[in-house]
């Protein structure tokens, strides 16, 4: 199966339309909700650090009969991290003796993130300061560039096969390819599934997929095809069950025995609880390192309140957090270093800056 041709100039007005807000402040009904928190998501007592704290116990008023008793309920106890259960890592494994830091975008748009808002050089010698950054805050961990591609990117419009999303030129894939190969960068393909499903688009990739330096990220935000009725990208948060995620580890570990490939990393974002459903049933495989990267912006405090409500609070395997050059400095307000982010538990093993 080949990767069908879109045009730049699709692709450049497709951003504007469905992936503007994201990057450039833009407040659309999918979108507002990328500030990370809910009314119905009940902010945390205490952001996470790396000592772990116990909650207090809380009370509520339970009726018998006429009259009215207070019960207590048994405090939520702490997730563990590092998880039990993650595999041991595989000779070519990554994680978690890297930290990566990856650049996010599509180079046909400037409004889609970093990958595509400045001239290639001058991307990739951002992309190395801020590989500096990290390896000066954190000398126990090496880090490994990367360029994170979206190249299947959601839209307003159905398309000629109803699925709401387009995809890249393969040319234009590869074009990116090269500049990781530049940079001495990993890739990651990113999909936005629309109302297609990961089984009708990873295909598409493996000629990409199969080679050693390419790995995944998949964005529940513009999955649709749980709606009932359906729902056009970006007027609703969307959502991918752990059968998604499993289809897609598993799909990545059947490259990596095919093809006698290093581990695969899979890079699946989350912003809100529910974005990831079922997530005890997500299975764990040696040869595919699953990250759940905390993809809201907002000033720190909200992010650090977001990571441990849809990140910490849920353990999977691997964690990471994203940065927004623009969103999260809205009224002033001063990104997160690298320091800042690391005093986070756990500590993302991996980063990414839109």
């Amino acid at each position: 199966m080949t990767l069908r041709i879109l045009r730049s100039a699709t692709l450049a007005s497709l951003a504007l339309a469905i992936v503007t807000a994201s990057a450039s402040g833009q407040d659309s009904s999918a979108q507002a909700r990328r500030t990370d928190g809910s009314a119905s998501d009940p902010v945390p007592s205490a952001t996470p650090s790396k000592k772990k704290t116990k909650h207090s116990t809380t009370k509520r008023a339970r009726s018998t009969g006429s009259a009215a008793t207070k019960s207590a309920r048994p405090a939520q106890p702490e997730p563990e991290w590092p998880v039990k259960n993650t595999p041991e890592p595989l000779p070519g494994s990554i994680l978690p003796a890297k930290r990566i830091v990856a650049f996010y975008g599509n180079p046909l748009s400037k409004r889609m993130g970093v990958l595509g808002e400045y001239p290639t050089d001058q991307m990739l010698a951002k992309l190395d300061h801020e590989v500096t950054r990290w390896e000066k805050a954190d000398s126990t961990h090496p880090v490994q560039p990367a360029l994170h591609m979206i190249v299947s990117v959601a839209q307003r419009s159905p398309g000629k096969d109803g699925k709401y999303r387009q995809r890249a030129d393969p040319d234009l894939i590869e074009k990116v390819y090269g500049w990781a190969q530049r940079a001495h960068a990993i890739l990651f393909l990113d999909v936005q599934v629309g109302e297609s499903t990961l089984q009708e688009e990873l295909p598409a990739l493996e000629p990409f997929l199969k080679r050693p330096d390419v790995h995944l990220g998949i964005d529940p935000e513009f999955s649709m095809h749980y709606a009932a009725e359906g729902h056009v990208p970006a007027t609703r948060v969307g959502v991918f069950d752990a059968a998604d995620v499993n289809y897609a580890s598993s799909y990545l570990a059947g490259l990596v025995a095919r093809y006698n490939l290093p581990p695969k990393i899979l890079v699946v974002h989350r912003f809100r609880q529910g974005m990831l459903t079922n997530y005890k049933n997500i299975k764990l495989d040696p040869r595919v390192q699953i990250v759940v990267n905390m993809d809201g912006w907002g000033p720190p405090s909200l992010k650090r309140d977001s990571y441990r409500r849809y990140v910490y609070r849920y353990p999977v395997e691997y964690t990471g957090f994203k940065l927004f050059y623009h969103n999260d400095t809205r009224g002033g307000v001063a990104m997160m270093t690298p320091h800042a982010v690391l005093e986070l538990h756990p500590e993302p093993l991996y980063i990414q800056y839109q």
